[in-house]
């Protein structure tokens, strides 16, 4: 079985579905873009696994590429990318299965109704027999763009839980030990990500912080910014090993995005257990976070509401920290890299 990917930048929730399709006896290529990256992230080498950089493909290599590789299922996900969808288009014509990665909500939009439109007229169906969605916000924009529910197929994202639910992680919040505290947040330093809000939020908390600590990791145009405000901790874009180490002095995640169609970050932290604080506008926390039972959610770019709901963390016992610990990790086995893997290989059942 042989599976090729037509993707943007390859992350490390990426490589773990990858590894799942590896492991249940595909052969995967993956072509990415290696250029203005969003981060630094290195994939790392995999049996049955072949990278091709984005840069060195023209639409003429790539067709060949498909032509060697005569995949049984192709997934495409940067649909900005007109060679790929130009590809897609001809793999539809002979009959491939080809499989889109949505991971967009409906908002009403202009340009989302005239997809809409297009896709009512069949458009769509051009290009692609089926979509994988991140989750169930997507599910409701792949129907609005005219996909049928049976050709619609779910967990198309999934942190890696081996990585993230390791053993070290859960001692540091069941055993007798105190319980960190100390927020994290973890993404890019730019202002879709809310950091205003956050920090804003923080002002106001001054005199309620008691010993809690705010900790940012990341890289962006923010991060000088960010490095010069007193009371929080900025370090460097870490590489999933580094950031496991980090995570285990952490208490809670925060993720105050002003748009955030998805969100992996919010499933990693989950099955990390941290308890959460996200804004309403993040689509993960719809499967990863019940409010009140591993967390909270507050309106997005409100820092007086942020501000009331890390108040609500910062008053908790240890005990009760730990609780929220462990409702976030249950949570967290929702969606696994074996249930992304099965979810698009379902696709040569149906």
């Amino acid at each position: 079985m042989k599976i090729l990917y037509l993707y943007a930048e390859v992350m490390g929730y990426t490589m773990a579905t990858i590894k799942a399709l590896v492991e249940a006896g595909a052969e995967v290529h993956v072509v990415h873009w290696d250029k203005q990256k969003k981060t630094s992230y290195k994939a790392p080498a995999l049996k049955r696994v072949s990278f091709h950089p984005r840069s060195r493909q023209t639409l003429v290599s790539m067709r060949k590429l498909v032509n060697e590789i005569n995949p049984d299922i192709t997934v495409v996900s940067g649909w900005q990318d007109r060679d790929y969808l130009s590809l897609a288009r001809t793999l539809r014509k002979e009959g491939c299965v080809v499989v889109c990665g949505l991971d967009g909500q409906w908002h009403g939009k202009p340009r989302q109704y005239l997809a809409a439109g297009l896709g009512l007229a069949g458009y769509f169906s051009r290009f692609f027999t089926h979509a994988w969605v991140a989750g169930a916000y997507q599910y409701e924009y792949a129907r609005k763009l005219g996909f049928q529910k049976k050709d619609i197929v779910f967990d198309l994202y999934s942190a890696d839980l081996e990585r993230f639910s390791s053993s070290g992680l859960e001692v540091t919040r069941t055993n007798d030990t105190g319980y960190p505290h100390r927020f994290l947040f973890v993404g890019r330093f730019e202002e879709i990500k809310g950091l205003d809000t956050l920090l804003s939020a923080w002002r106001i908390l001054e005199a309620d912080r008691g010993d809690w600590e705010m900790h940012l990791i990341g890289n962006g145009s923010l991060k000088e910014v960010l490095v010069k405000t007193p009371g929080v901790v900025v370090k460097d874009f870490m590489q999933p090993d580094q950031l496991v180490n980090e995570i285990s002095s952490s208490g809670c995640f925060v993720l105050p995005s002003r748009r955030e169609p998805w969100g992996v970050v919010v499933h990693e932290f989950a099955a990390a257990g941290l308890p959460l604080v996200v804004s309403d506008v993040v689509g993960a926390a719809a499967a990863f976070l019940i409010h009140g039972l591993n967390g909270y959610r507050f309106k997005s770019q409100d820092p007086r509401d942020l501000a009331e709901k890390m108040r609500n963390i910062i008053r908790l016992t240890d005990r009760e920290l730990k609780v929220m610990s462990n409702h976030s990790q249950c949570l967290a086995t929702k969606i696994t890299p074996k249930t992304s893997a099965a979810n698009l290989l379902s696709v040569l059942q149906t």
